[in-house]
């Protein structure tokens, strides 16, 4: 299956583990299933299934997947994405010719998810998509972009780590929801109908258990 390569908390590729591999790891298990995670930047997770690299995907990054013959499952992890700024900066968003002349980064396949706030922005050149996130939270840091778009408890993750590291001076910082959560937005995608019927079984059961909030709490003591 494949996953992003690393987004502490959901993903860490060392270990294969996280938020997100344990939580679908889980729910495959309920019926014997055994989840083999592969790792791709996030622009390439959808292309890796397109060229029968893997069996399923986690999430499509704006491309629908069905017209690849994938079959949609159920939301196992919810990411909340919002603008981040420095608070110095006194910057506000509340519509999306408020990032008119901003510098915006975020994570890849961003522009194809909001295109109502960031296609004027991808026209302009303005937006850089990268999968890595921690060097997200460094260009905001370093002035070099105005507005990250992330998961809120990703960046604050990161902002931690460079603290802890005494590698940047990070600053207060504000944030912007500019959109409802789609919970869709956030489905696997597998191959088989039998193994997504499978998952979203297990998926219910291990929320039914608790084991669901048990693996999220596990990570959020990180």
């Amino acid at each position: 299956m494949a996953f992003s390569q690393e987004i502490p908390p959901y993903v860490f590729e060392k270990y294969n583990n996280g938020i997100e591999i344990d939580i679908i790891s889980a729910a495959l298990a309920h019926k014997g299933h055994i989840l083999k995670p592969l790792y791709f930047p996030l622009g390439r997770i959808p292309i890796a299934f397109r060229n029968n690299l893997v069996d399923a995907a986690m999430g499509d990054m704006g491309d629908d997947l069905s017209l690849e013959g994938g079959v949609y499952a159920d939301p196992a992890v919810i990411y909340d994405n919002v603008f981040i700024t420095l608070k110095s900066r006194n910057i506000s968003i509340k519509r999306p010719e408020d990032l008119d002349k901003l510098l915006v980064v975020s994570f890849q396949g961003a522009e194809k998810r909001y295109p109502k706030w960031l296609k004027k922005v991808t026209d302009e050149n303005r937006f850089y998509g990268i999968s890595d996130q921690l060097t997200q939270v460094k260009l905001l840091h370093l002035d070099r972009y105005d507005v990250v778009l992330s998961d809120r408890y990703i960046f604050k993750y990161f902002a931690k780590q460079i603290e802890s590291l005494n590698a940047l001076d990070t600053a207060e910082v504000d944030e912007y929801s500019f959109t409802i959560v789609d919970p869709d937005d956030y489905r696997p995608v597998f191959r088989n109908i039998k193994i997504r019927d499978d998952f979203n079984l297990g998926l219910k059961k291990i929320k039914a258990s608790g084991e669901y909030q048990k693996i999220y709490d596990n990570y959020m003591g990180l």
